[in-house]
Parts: structure tokens; sequence; C-alpha cells
């Protein structure tokens, strides 16, 4: 089974690649990152191909330009799932995640969605938006099943 794992900047990747090693390598991998995102590339530590996409949002900048970039990595986005082809789709939340599992959910992929370590009360603005396209939604704290229902609670990653 390949996975296309999607990274984020910082606590995003440390989350998924801690995810890879305790999968280990009963799994094939792919790797989603920005373009802009060095950091992530130089931690990770399972072989798989990787694949770079455009940031779907600046840093600062208008809303017109954050649409043009979202639309770019959208794009890029089905292009990857096209030349990955993956089994499923997980990620923690990195904002590159939305678009990427809104076609894995067209082209009828599961996706696997790991709410960040970070949210102990509330969702984070991804898991909400996550809710409805997480085949699999995996929450690190127990009191996020109150939130969330028909969440799993799995435990922290580390």
């Amino acid at each position: 089974m390949k996975l296309l794992v999607v990274l984020g900047e910082g606590g995003h990747t440390k989350e998924m690649l801690a995810l890879v090693d305790l999968l280990g390598d009963r799994y094939e991998y792919a790797y989603l990152l920005t373009r802009e995102d060095t950091l992530s590339a130089a931690k990770i530590r399972t072989p798989g191909a990787r694949y770079r996409v455009a940031r779907p949002r600046g840093k600062s900048g208008s809303l017109a330009l954050a649409v043009a970039r979202t639309l770019l990595c959208a794009a890029q986005s089905l292009g990857v799932l096209w030349r990955a082809r993956p089994d499923a789709v997980v990620h923690c939340g990195p904002a590159v995640a939305l678009p990427v599992s809104i076609w894995a959910k067209l082209l009828h992929k599961p996706v696997i969605f790991v709410e960040t370590g970070s949210r102990v009360h509330r969702l984070s603005l991804t898991g909400r938006l996550m809710r409805p396209l997480a085949d699999l939604y995996f929450v690190q704290w127990p009191q996020l099943l109150e939130a969330y229902p028909r969440a799993t609670y799995a435990g922290r990653l580390f």
C-alpha cells in the first residue's frame, strides 16, 4: 500500500514523520511538500518520492494572490496524485493538505486526517474543514472526542 504523506512546515512535519516511523516499512511512501519547505525535506528518514507544489497561501499578501496561489496548488496537487498514484492520503492539517484532500476524495482515494497534537480542547480550522472529507479522523487528545464524536482517539504521536 502506498501512502502520500503531506508535510507542512514545523510541527506538522514532525508529527507526520513520527507517524511514518511508527508505521515502519509496511508501506511505500511518497511525500508532498511545498516548494519553499527545505527543512521538512531534510528531515525525511524513510525513503519515498518527493513531490513539490506551490504554497497555497503566502505569509502575507492580497486576497487575490492567496486565491491564485491556492488554485495553482490545487492544480499541482492533482498532478501529484496522478504521478504518485497513492492508495491513501495522510496528513495532520497543513494548508497544502486541503487541495490534495479534495482531489483525493473526488478520485475515490481514502483520506486519513490526524488532528495536530497541539489541539487539546478545540479542533483546528483544517480539522473542522476535514470533518466531511476524512475517511479516518484521528485525534490525539480524548477531550476532542466531545467536539467530534466520530473521531478515533489513538493517543499522542510523541
